[in-house]
């Protein structure tokens, strides 16, 4: 037998082989960890060990580990696996699975310096696909985007400027996260932002409702009523994109907003299915105001055309036992069948 033999690289099915070894033992310590939340020094030692893995996804695996059981004293292993991910990555961290998990577990231990953040925002990991290459850094950057926020040793001027590369990015979600990393930086220049990007929207007929809904419920949580008249304007045509205001409205729960809300639907929606209606109806609940209960509930005891929206509206928000028999009173008042229908189509008994 050759002496050679024994030198030889590992074939295709030990590795595989060692691979589900090493998966097994990570499910295992999970669920030890589960059960005991505090690990042992043995433990923490393994999680070390895993974390230098040359496997991505095992990686990840330890890395949500360690932030789960809040192990500060790994933070210098994690760095150094996150370094080492970002040398050739499309092949050591396909998917970008090691990374995320990393850059999410350096949040999670209160690791606090910009430097990793802003590496990881930066970062793009184009791999091959069925179609054209796919970005597949897209959750790390929107991740670290958040991150950078709170570290400190950068102004409040540079972090923005920072956060202006990922509000243009590529991937939908980046752009929606760092519509509200941007809220969460506050201050005059964040409102300015946020409001131009408002407005630059409305005007483009290539908007993304989810996008803009991001921008809408981050304006408002700046600036509050102010910002009501502008994103009540994006109501009028009743499209998606009216649809993601309205909900941004809802999410303000003030009076304001709902008197917004109210103009919108009074003005009526377009035919034939008004769907517009049903989504008004359904952001005046989320409102959770009284003055919307009210309104909601009159509508039904006057079996008005949006009666039937109004209960399915109201059935979404998880009513409480009085809503409950305010709403079954209603019905009874409409004395209508189809409303009794609706009823119990979206508000069935509870269960004893």
């Amino acid at each position: 037998m050759s002496t050679k033999s024994s030198s030889r690289a590992p074939s295709p099915t030990s590795t595989s082989r060692g691979f589900d070894e090493e998966l097994a033992r990570l499910e295992s310590l999970a669920e030890d960890l589960r059960a005991k939340p505090t690990p042992t020094p043995d433990q923490v030692a393994y999680l070390r060990k895993s974390l230098t893995h040359r496997n991505n996804f095992l990686v990840s695996k330890a890395a949500r580990l360690a932030a789960s059981c809040e192990l500060t004293q790994l933070l210098p292993d994690i760095l150094a696996a996150y370094d080492r991910f970002f040398h050739d990555p499309a092949k050591t961290d396909p998917k970008c699975w090691a990374k995320e998990a990393l850059a999410k577990a350096l949040v999670t231990l209160g690791h606090r310096s910009k430097d990793e953040y802003l590496r990881g925002m930066r970062h793009h990991q184009m791999e091959p696909s069925f179609g054209p290459p796919v970005d597949a850094a897209g959750t790390l950057r929107a991740t670290c985007a958040h991150a950078l926020v709170d570290c400190p040793g950068i102004s409040d001027a540079d972090l923005l400027a920072a956060l202006l590369e990922p509000f243009t990015d590529t991937d939908k979600t980046v752009r929606i996260e760092a519509a509200r990393a941007i809220a969460n930086v506050g201050g005059v220049s964040a409102m300015l932002i946020l409001r131009l990007r408002a407005l630059l929207g409305a005007a483009s007929s290539e908007s993304e409702p989810e996008v803009m809904g991001a921008v809408w419920s981050s304006l408002l949580a700046l600036e509050g009523a102010q910002a009501i008249p502008l994103v009540a304007l994006a109501l009028e045509p009743g499209d998606d994109l009216a649809g993601e205001a309205a909900f941004a409205l809802a999410d303000l729960r003030s009076a304001e907003a709902l008197a917004a809300l109210l103009a919108r639907l009074r003005a009526g929606a377009d035919p034939p299915d008004f769907w517009f209606t049903s989504v008004l109806l359904s952001a005046i609940a989320l409102t959770r105001l009284p003055a919307a209960m009210d309104f909601l509930i009159a509508s039904v005891e006057r079996d008005e055309r949006q009666a039937a929206d109004a209960i399915e509206a109201l059935s979404r928000i998880a009513p409480n036992a009085e809503l409950r028999t305010r709403m079954e009173q209603a019905v009874e008042q409409a004395d209508s069948m189809r409303l009794r229908q609706a009823l119990k189509k979206h508000l069935p008994p509870i269960a004893e």
